[in-house]
């Protein structure tokens, strides 16, 4: 039984495909929106900012609306899923797209229900005993290595940054595998408190965290507020309001009603949004024959992992 929040009945079809909806379009179009931003601001204040914001604002609300404040144990047990998923698994996505273009980061992103399998330790016995599992898991991951053969552009990197764009995607990898990590650990760790108090302490943990690489790399000498576009702006508030308010209340919520392998399957969807808006609508990339064949390859292995995998298996079961 998911811990993230205290669901005595089933929710209802509008409800959940409202959610998937959230997860599927809004974080398909965060890539582009991150991407802009960065033309004016540095990672990890970026990273700082989004979150900081989002998780006091949805903190506020949760008070507002008679919600306890956690316990000083369950923020801190709390925050480690948040510091896990948002800092170390979006962290990594926002300083990856310095050097990669939205569709490419959404492509390795893709990677996340291959990881859910890999990370889910609860499951591994089903899992690694399903041929077709395992069949799915060498054919996504062939999807990766397909990545780094061959060059990848990118509307950020220039001739100076050398190896970053392939430095960036092993990043990312990185980055999508705590992502898994942390879900996994929201998912089954024993915390009391409301989706949103839980989504609020994780992105108010993320963002403070992420002030400490933001410093120790000397962005702050890097931001000037005068330098800051309109569109960056608009980019930073559609990621709070649209990212993490909205889509990410949907994801967290979806975990807690949903196997994270479903709900996973958002990733599916992400990467051709992104390569849609970014290269289609806002001309920021160009869609290769190697881009479409690393997106084939590794959806098909996650499409065979998901169609082989519907059995649920609790912890201590």
């Amino acid at each position: 039984m998911s811990t993230l929040t205290a669901a005595s009945k089933e929710p209802s079809k509008a409800l959940v495909i409202a959610a998937f909806a959230a997860v599927y379009i809004l974080w398909g179009s965060t890539y582009l929106a991150i991407f802009i931003a960065l033309d004016d601001i540095p990672p990890f204040l970026l990273v700082a900012a989004r979150f900081l914001i989002s998780g006091i604002l949805l903190f506020g609300w949760c008070r507002l609306q008679g919600e306890p404040t956690p316990t000083l144990k369950a923020f801190a047990n709390i925050s480690v899923g948040g510091i896990i998923t948002l800092f170390l698994g979006t962290g990594s996505l926002i300083w990856a797209e310095q050097y990669l273009p939205p569709g490419l980061a959404a492509i390795i992103v893709a990677t996340v229900p291959l990881w859910f399998v890999v990370m889910d330790k609860y499951q591994w016995k089903y899992h690694f005993a399903n041929k077709f599992i395992v069949l799915g898991l060498l054919i996504g991951f062939a999807g990766v290595v397909t990545l780094f053969i061959g060059k990848n552009s990118s509307a950020h990197a220039t001739a100076a940054d050398g190896n970053m764009p392939l430095i960036s995607i092993g990043i990312l990898l990185l980055g999508s595998i705590a992502w898994a990590v942390g879900s996994l650990y929201s998912r089954y760790r024993k915390v009391e408190g409301s989706a949103s108090m839980k989504a609020a302490v994780q992105m108010i943990a993320a963002g403070l965290i992420s002030f400490i690489p933001a410093f120790a790399l000397g962005e702050h000498h890097r931001f000037a507020w005068s330098h800051v576009s309109f569109s960056a702006v608009a980019a930073v508030l559609y990621l709070i309001i649209f990212g993490s308010l909205v889509g990410y209340m949907a994801y967290i919520w979806l975990l807690s009603v949903r196997p994270p392998s479903l709900v996973g399957t958002y990733a599916y969807v992400n990467p051709v949004v992104a390569l849609l808006l970014s290269s289609v609508i806002f001309h920021r990339e160009v869609i290769t024959p190697h881009k479409l064949l690393a997106l084939g390859i590794i959806l098909a292995g996650v499409i065979i992992v998901n169609l082989s995998k519907e059995k649920i298996v609790k912890p201590g079961s």
